[in-house]
């Protein structure tokens, strides 16, 4: 082999084996990487049943419903739409009726969201930025209050409780 013909066959066989190591992480990442989604998002653009993603919202006040065997339901709104919740487990202290949420699990084919994970905010200023940024392309945005003016620890994302059941 001429020293030509080496170097094509070694930057062939390189670019092989540098192809092949991108499509295994993208492989990989493909069932790691989530979405968020607000309930109108869910809603208008059909998602299909079995899709794995964040939901984010206020839990929609009266909606809260405990079973003795540790089952919760609740509804998830953005004033928009709303899309009930299951959820198997020990909610966050925080937890409550008219406070923001992200939950992230499954739509079922009954539209019902299965949630695995419950994220709860911190304190009563707290709005996780997805769900804010839906509140405002729908213009239901307060602005002019602490959460606009963009004060740690009010609005801006911080601390939240998780519980996780798998």
């Amino acid at each position: 082999m001429t020293r030509r013909r080496r170097r094509s066959v070694l930057i062939l066989v390189c670019g092989v084996v540098l192809a092949a190591a991108l499509g295994l992480v993208l492989s990989a990442m493909r069932d790691t990487i989530v979405f968020f989604r607000s309930p109108t998002e869910v809603a208008s653009q059909k998602v299909a049943p079995g899709t794995r993603f964040r939901l984010g919202g206020l839990v929609e006040a009266g909606s809260l419903k405990r079973e003795a065997d540790g089952k919760v339901a609740f509804s998830v709104t953005d004033t928009g739409s709303t899309v009930a919740v299951r959820y198997r487990g020990l909610l966050p202290d925080l937890f409550r009726e008219g406070q923001g949420v992200v939950t992230e699990g499954v739509l079922e084919p009954d539209g019902t969201f299965r949630a695995d994970t419950v994220l709860a905010k911190h304190d009563e200023t707290y709005m996780p930025r997805e769900v804010a940024d839906a509140l405002k392309a729908q213009g239901r945005w307060q602005e002019g209050g602490a959460a606009a003016q963009g004060q740690p620890g009010q609005g801006q994302p911080g601390p939240v409780s998780r519980t996780a059941v798998k």
